[in-house]
């Protein structure tokens, strides 16, 4: 179950991997939009022989299960390692292509498969490699970067649903004793500064990684303070201006783009709409009622990649007995039973 995910501006939807929502958390933030919603797929290694639908949004894959939302899943693109098709036996379509992901979120690997139902559709496939390669492609959106290859003959390389908003010279990164004289451009999406004698020292702060921008006194006098979340590292970065009085009005722009930024954010993901149907809108999602007996979390247990695709450099384990079985199978990761495997978790 997510925990603190109300807090202001916080974008938890690309970075986690979740089971079983509330249906709260599988309605589309700010800023979210889908890209494709594809029915009926099923989750073959979770839930094989349900029929879900697969919602392609521009932060996530959410799939769930057509006859009772309450089953489903939530997996943020930056959780995904990798993507792939693989012959697997569904449950529903016996042998047949599917989509295979996997994905990692907090120390854990989970393998997720999911096949179409509908025969000669790839969409699943397609849809969601596109839009996975378009986030991994729109990173400065969203992503904290430190001496980046952002500018050249001090010309900001300006992303495409950028808009430059104001440009302040004469600011001193404090990030020295003596400081370094620089430049700040402020746009709708995020805040650069770079050195003057050197463009290659920068910083680019998407407003995504922002969590507070204040005035300070410091050993410098007042200074501008730029709070970063923890999330994409806690940085505290401080600017100086001469005269000082500059910084009230650099504050008032700041605070009112941030605050612009949080309440619609811009994520940076477009991918080209060419299939002959509408795009879907939020209402997929909106109009969702759960059908039947709710059931208790599943937890994340059955999706855990194995011991094999954790282990690369154990490729060549060889399988074991399982007496639980009958059959000879891949060895499991530590701490891992078949029981456990086929065991439905409920909450106490």
């Amino acid at each position: 179950m997510p925990k603190n995910k109300k807090g202001k501006g916080i974008v938890w939807e690309d970075r986690e991997v979740l089971f079983d929502l509330p249906f709260e958390y599988l309605k589309l933030r700010s800023g979210e939009k889908i890209f494709d919603r594809i029915e009926p797929i099923e989750d073959t290694k979770g839930n094989a022989g349900v029929k879900g639908r697969m919602v392609v949004t521009n932060l996530r894959v959410i799939w769930h299960s057509l006859s009772s939302p309450r089953i489903n899943l939530s997996i943020g693109y930056n959780c995904v390692i990798s993507t792939s098709s693989k012959t697997i036996s569904s449950g529903l379509r016996g042998s047949t292509q599917a989509f295979y992901c996997l994905a990692a979120y907090r120390n854990n690997k989970y393998e997720f498969v999911f096949t179409n139902l509908s025969p000669n559709c790839i969409r699943h496939y397609t849809t969601v490699t596109a839009v996975y390669k378009a986030y991994a492609g729109s990173r400065l959106y969203r992503d904290l970067r430190l001496r980046g290859a952002i500018l050249q003959n001090k010309q900001l390389h300006v992303l495409p649903l950028e808009q430059i908003c104001l440009k302040e010279t004469g600011l001193w990164n404090l990030s020295s004793e003596s400081g370094n004289l620089g430049t700040m451009i402020i746009s709708n999406v995020r805040i650069v500064w770079y050195a003057d004698i050197n463009e290659a020292f920068n910083v680019s702060l998407p407003y995504i990684t922002i969590e507070s921008i204040s005035i300070r006194d410091s050993k410098f006098g007042n200074a501008l303070v730029v709070h970063v979340r923890p999330t994409s590292g806690g940085y505290v970065l401080g600017f100086r201006a001469d005269p000082q009085e500059r910084l009230s009005s650099l504050l008032s722009e700041l605070q009112m783009l941030h605050q612009a930024y949080t309440e619609k954010p811009i994520f940076g993901v477009e991918t080209n709409w060419n299939q002959d149907d509408p795009m879907p809108t939020s209402d997929d999602i909106e109009e969702l009622e759960e059908i039947g007996e709710p059931r208790g979390e599943m937890g994340p247990t059955l999706y855990l990649a194995s011991q094999l695709a954790l282990h690369k450099e154990e490729s060549d384990a060889q399988p074991v007995y399982s007496p639980y079985l009958g059959l000879a199978i891949e060895p499991l990761r530590e701490g891992i039973t078949l029981k456990s495997l086929f065991e439905v978790q409920t909450t106490s």
